[in-house]
């Protein structure tokens, strides 16, 4: 059902068609065990590429390879990194690194996790020729040059800057100094790699072997990714499911009136409809959450377009979106608008970064809509499958074209998985939805990845020198607050260009079926498999 009062908002000047997808997935809880252990069922998208953590960028794989694999750190509510594989990660200067291995840690296959898993998985994801999306993370380590140059085929095959010591011991040289260095390694692209995957990756994108508290079972497209709990994890507490099956859904309603009847077990984002007048609290009672994370709704320009070059229409735009009206009809006021492009709960972040340029401000708006000379309608693009995201969207349709008097039309994508191949190849000729949860708590972590030339998840094309400086010497700063100064004044440089329209600040609404037990979230906005438990 949607709300009237959405219904009501969307009624206004909608001019595009909805396609409303059919639903995948179905039937009841899953019963599959690991030694007798209940199963549960999660809600995913089809992840965009083979189950790689150097080639994963987006929240339907990453959510999987969490699973899969457990990294040097993890990272607690507040987002400060606590040890997982690691036993010490220590420096003299924030330059120089050395890191030990807690002893016990093995891979699915059985081999043992050594110092020697890490450097050789980060070079790999580093070298140039290997064109993993994660690259970029290991810029800061000496040699990152000659292995992924600018220009060129790479110099030498391995970053000088890593060095083995022992079987459980490896040092890091950066090539200036990090005070955050830890804070970053609980990012899916340093996780380890077992032997396998060098000797034969093909037959390792079947069957991916990781080091977490679940083993990969099956992948069928389009419909779900079985995992099975590992019963020699080296973690500290037991998992008590004995597996997880992450089923897809080409219909988050569907899935909302799954996880209802108890037909699946998690979803982690309740579709709109629901969340008007809190309806989804008494579908779900007792059995919902709430929770603030450190995550951002936000509209692309394709700048590699060119009628969407010019920064002041770019900016226009932003102040044509009543962003409190979508949070109010849309959101049930469960969420904040944003004022910035860093999220809130990010350490460093600054308040009120964007002023007017991220407020509802109708008149100056259409003033410099106008000036612009913009001709034709505006589109809106947004995958569907997703909960939530065709609402807001087609509501910020409807403020931008009341605001500035023109056509303004939704266009609905069925699949993530879909939207993601349109958005590689550029296809995406009008404003795409977008979004970025901080999973690494950094700034950096924000504006690098997806703002600064060239990034892997620099969709926009967006290009600036002055920011791509601010962003680099933030990285190599002396102190954390000297970084979080860089990293503000880049955010400003960014507010200005506008390549993305920041609309709001995220909480998770969240619900569960009556078979789960001590429902958390991670940091990361995602259920967390490690303390969930079953009542069958």
């Amino acid at each position: 059902m949607r709300s009237p009062r959405v219904a009501a908002l969307l009624a206004l000047s909608l001019t595009s068609a909805l396609v409303l997808s059919a639903c995948g997935g179905g039937g009841g809880g899953t019963t599959g065990d690991a030694q007798g252990a209940p199963t549960i069922s999660v809600y995913g998208t089809e992840p965009e590429n083979a189950l790689l953590p150097g080639n994963t960028r987006e929240v339907g794989g990453s959510k999987i390879l969490d699973a899969l694999w457990s990294g040097l750190v993890d990272y607690n509510q507040q987002g400060e990194p606590e040890n997982k594989v690691a036993e010490s990660i220590e420096s003299p200067d924030s330059q120089n690194w050395t890191i030990r291995l807690k002893e016990g840690w093995t891979f699915h296959d059985g081999t043992p996790v050594t110092a020697t898993s890490f450097v050789d998985a980060w070079n790999y994801v580093a070298l140039k020729t290997n064109a993993q999306s994660s690259s970029e993370f290991f810029s800061n380590i000496a040699g990152f040059d000659q292995v992924n140059p600018d220009e060129g085929e790479p110099t030498a095959q391995a970053m000088s800057g890593l060095q083995v010591v022992d079987d459980r011991t490896f040092t890091v040289a950066l090539t200036a100094p990090s005070p955050i260095f830890v804070n970053t390694l609980g990012d899916v692209a340093f996780y380890p790699m077992p032997e396998s995957f060098f000797a034969d990756p093909a037959a390792f994108e079947a069957n991916p072997v990781g080091n977490g508290p679940f083993r990969f079972e099956a992948r069928v497209p389009d419909q779900n990714v079985t995992v099975t709990r590992y019963e020699q994890w080296g973690g500290e507490q037991p998992v008590s499911v004995g597996g997880v099956e992450f089923r897809f859904y080409a219909d988050s309603e569907a899935a909302y009136q799954d996880v209802v009847s108890g037909n699946l077990d998690f979803l982690e984002s309740i579709p709109g409809s629901f969340l008007i007048d809190n309806l989804y609290q008494q579908d779900l009672a007792d059995r919902n959450g709430n929770q603030p994370y450190a995550g951002i709704n936000t509209m692309t320009f394709p700048i590699y377009d060119q009628r969407y070059a010019d920064p002041q229409l770019r900016q226009a735009i932003s102040m044509a979106v009543d962003r409190q009206a979508i949070i109010d009809n849309v959101y049930n006021g469960l969420v904040q608008p944003a004022t910035g492009f860093i999220p809130e709960g990010v350490p460093g972040k600054v308040d009120d970064q964007c002023g007017e340029l991220c407020t509802f401000s109708p008149e100056r708006a259409k003033q410099q809509f106008d000036a612009s000379g913009f001709t034709g309608p505006i589109e809106l693009i947004s995958n569907v499958d997703s909960a939530i995201n065709r609402e807001w969207m087609q509501a910020a349709c409807v403020s931008i074209s009341n605001t500035l008097g023109v056509p303004c039309n939704f266009v609905p994508v069925p699949t993530f998985s879909e939207f993601l191949d349109q958005r590689r190849a550029e296809n995406l000729t009008g404003i795409f939805r977008s979004g970025w949860v901080a999973s690494t708590p950094t700034m950096e972590y924000v504006l690098r990845p997806q703002y600064t030339t060239g990034a892997a998840n620099n969709n926009s094309g967006y290009t600036n020198p002055r920011f791509d400086a601010l962003v680099n010497q933030g990285s190599t700063a002396a102190t954390a607050e000297e970084a979080y100064a860089l990293w503000a004044e880049a955010e400003r440089v960014l507010i200005q260009d506008m390549p993305a329209v920041a609309i709001n600040d995220q909480s998770a609404q969240f619900g569960w079926s009556p078979r789960l037990q001590n429902v958390e979230l991670t940091y990361g906005r995602e259920l967390d498999l490690e303390s969930v438990t079953v009542q069958e």
